[in-house]
Order: C-alpha cells, then structure tokens, then sequence
C-alpha cells in the first residue's frame, strides 16, 4: 500500500537547509517519492506551527523507510540537522 512521508519544519538556517533540500530531493525520487506538497500554503488548526510542510507519497511505508535509511538521505539529512527543527512520520494511506 502506499504511504505518504509527512515533515513539519522549522528552518533556523537558510543557506544550510538549502543544501540539504538539493540532495534530499534526488534521494526521495531514486526510492519512489513524488512530492504532493511542498512549502505551500496551510491552516494550523492543532499542535505546533511548522512554517515549511512536506507531503512525499511513496509506494510502500518500506520503500519510505528505505529512502530515509539510505546512504543518500542520511548524507542530505546531515546538512538539515543544525539548519532545522524537524518532525518527520511515515503513514500508510488506503489509496
């Protein structure tokens, strides 16, 4: 079943987060990832407000945890760990 790959962001620094946005993409993609939203427009309506949300749907809840275990994301996600305050959850959707 497909899964979709949901991040909440806080960007603390720009030049840094950008790094890792130009390797995580390539990354995402080479496991199956197409990104659904990004960055765009949202309403806050419980929780803590993230400014940047990331919505990636990949093939399987594996093929998810496969990309974000990867050699390649692992090396993106080093560049966001300073630059960001990150919440990241991979959840199986019905269709």
């Amino acid at each position: 079943m497909p899964a979709l790959w949901i991040a909440h962001v806080t960007v603390t620094d720009a030049d840094a987060y950008g790094k890792y946005a130009e390797l995580a993409g390539p990354a995402i993609a080479k496991h199956g990832g197409e990104f659904i939203a990004r960055g765009g427009r949202f309403v806050q309506l419980e929780g803590r407000e993230r400014p940047r949300n990331v919505v990636a749907k990949f093939p399987s809840v594996e093929a998810a945890v496969d990309c974000y275990n990867s050699s390649e994301y692992q090396e993106a996600l080093s560049r966001a760990r300073d630059a960001s305050e990150r919440e990241l959850m991979v959840v199986e959707t019905d269709a």
